[in-house]
């Protein structure tokens, strides 16, 4: 099992869970997050005055899944989240040693 992290941009978010969906991801987990990378922010001009926006409004996904979805769900992400421009965002893949379902007490892969 892997747990897939995907940072994008916030305007692709419903761009990105119908792909989930439709490579058969049935739960995402969805967080408003603020960062920065290559872009490092950017100036803006409010009321007259400069202010520097270091950190940049972004999405992050959580996304557990069994090994055998787990390049269907990056294909996925990364088709529909790309817009070709800096800040797109990152994927990230880490193992999961153990998901056990609350309610049912399921494990591993059923918990999924």
């Amino acid at each position: 099992m892997k747990l897939v992290t995907a940072i994008i941009k916030p305007f692709k978010l419903d761009d990105v869970r119908q792909a989930l969906s439709n490579v058969g991801v049935q739960g995402v987990t969805v967080t408003e997050v603020k960062g920065f990378g290559r872009q490092k922010g950017h100036t803006e001009l409010y009321r007259g005055a400069e202010y520097v926006v270091d950190f940049l409004p972004k999405v992050k996904l959580e996304i557990a899944v069994g090994d055998d979805l787990v390049d269907q769900v990056i294909e996925a992400v990364s088709a529909s989240a790309k817009t070709g421009k800096i800040g797109d965002g990152k994927i990230f893949i880490t193992n999961l040693e153990q998901i056990i379902r609350i309610r049912t007490d399921e494990r591993g892969d059923e918990a999924v």
